[in-house]
């Protein structure tokens, strides 16, 4: 049967009017199509044994727990010919445990072809692994949230995990303390499982294909909270003693501190980046000074100006002046609020009678969903490759701060308006 994976499959975008998460507005900046390779997509479900069950402690002590773990993985992949590059995603609107917000399926589509054979060829034309990326959700999300950026990504040479945190999705969502405890453990887990499942000799559709040395880690909102600390941004006492009153005395957390002995020594060189967008914390108190000058490597934040979860001058912006040790950029949309990074509102959420949360919590009121996606695109696709691919990128981040003054490089004329963009070094 004959296989291919080249540019023009690659990055045919539709044949039809639909238009699906991820596709390009004629007005998409420079980075934002898809690369070269076409995409595959599976599901996998891992299992984080023996796991603090925090949700269940009593008097300061907590159970043990089998934890489980469903993934989604999109990969450089080989499309037979004649086979669509498609895929329909199952997701549910609403929440979990709530009545006022019931369960409601749907289904979207997007640009992957489900369980295609992985295209071994790597990032260079002697082959070899393509770098990892880890993907987090926020809360409560799902590992469908951000496919216009997944999708993007595998096309371009990643292979690209993205987790359902357990007891932080739609369909499970429960208390506070799991996600406030497993983010950062839940990463750092799956970057092991990736490690573990990619290596040559291992049987499995990964084995040779995934380079878990080389390694981003995406999050948004709590996963950006999760993000930080896996990256080195220690918790405060503060956060400690917040969770603790949240989760019956358990001091669970402490663990995630600069204090605790083993902290450091968690700390995976194996991740060389991230990308956190709208990252939540740093209003509670979450992070000090000391908390943040622990994040040492690169970084993106990505944020609205109007964000009202995470907060923008007293939140995000005082993470990235905080983290005076790292490498950092802030990408500002001005006026928008805390949906900086999922995909647009789906045509589910536009039915009469469907309660207007769940269209809110896809939509930002003064930005285009979709506009806002190709500009994450064009932004995560130039920082990424230019640290873990060595590409001459820098020119679409080194920029005026305020896109209004002066026109950005990779932006169409006329469009590069709405944004700042802040940098500043150890």
């Amino acid at each position: 049967m004959l296989l291919m994976s080249v540019s023009v499959l690659a990055q045919a975008q539709t044949t039809s009017d639909a238009f699906l998460p991820g596709d390009l507005l004629p007005d998409a900046p420079e980075l934002a199509p898809r690369g070269r390779f076409a995409v595959g997509v599976r599901t996998l479900k891992l299992v984080h044994k023996a796991q603090l069950d925090v949700l269940h402690t009593k008097d300061g002590t907590s159970p043990t727990y089998d934890r489980p773990l469903t993934v989604e993985v999109w990969y450089p992949a080989l499309i037979p010919a004649g086979k669509a590059q498609l895929v329909t995603y199952e997701e549910v609107l609403g929440r979990a445990n709530d009545p006022k917000r019931p369960l409601v399926p749907f289904t979207f589509g997007g640009r992957a072809l489900r369980e295609a054979e992985p295209d071994p060829a790597g990032g260079n034309p002697a082959g070899g692994a393509y770098p990892l990326v880890i993907v987090s959700h926020g809360y409560p999300g799902s590992r469908l949230l951000l496919t216009y950026l997944t999708e993007n990504l595998a096309s371009k040479g990643y292979v690209v995990v993205a987790i359902d945190h357990t007891e932080s999705t739609y369909r499970d969502l429960s208390g506070f303390p799991s996600t406030l405890l497993n983010r950062s453990l839940d990463d750092l887990f799956v970057l092991n499982e990736m490690a573990r499942l990619g290596a040559k000799n291992a049987n499995n559709f990964l084995a040779g294909l995934v380079n878990a040395d080389n390694t981003a880690l995406i999050g948004y909102s709590m996963g950006g909270y999760g993000a930080l600390n896996v990256m080195g941004a220690g918790y405060s006492a503060q956060a400690v003693k917040f969770f603790g009153q949240l989760a019956n005395g358990s001091t669970a957390l402490q663990t995630r501190t600069l204090s605790d002995p083993g902290f450091k020594a968690s700390l995976d060189s194996r991740i060389k980046v991230m990308v956190a967008f709208a990252p939540w914390g740093m209003e509670r108190g979450v992070w000090d000074a000391e908390g943040l000058a622990g994040l040492t490597r690169p970084s993106l934040f990505i944020a609205g100006s109007k964000d009202d979860v995470s907060g923008y001058e007293k939140g995000i912006k005082a993470i990235y002046e905080g983290a005076v040790n790292a490498d950092r950029y802030l990408l500002t949309y001005v006026n928008a609020r805390h949906n900086v990074a999922p995909n647009p509102p789906p045509a589910a959420t536009l039915k009469p009678g469907q309660p207007l949360d769940d269209y809110q919590h896809f939509s930002e009121p003064a930005w285009n969903e979709r506009r806002i996606n190709n500009i994450n695109q064009h932004f995560v696709t130039a920082f990424l490759g230019l640290h873990l691919k060595g590409l001459d990128y820098a020119k679409y981040l080194t920029l005026p701060e305020n896109a209004n003054d002066s026109p950005w490089n990779g932006f169409k004329p006329r469009t590069s308006v709405g944004l700042e963009m802040r940098h500043a070094k150890p």
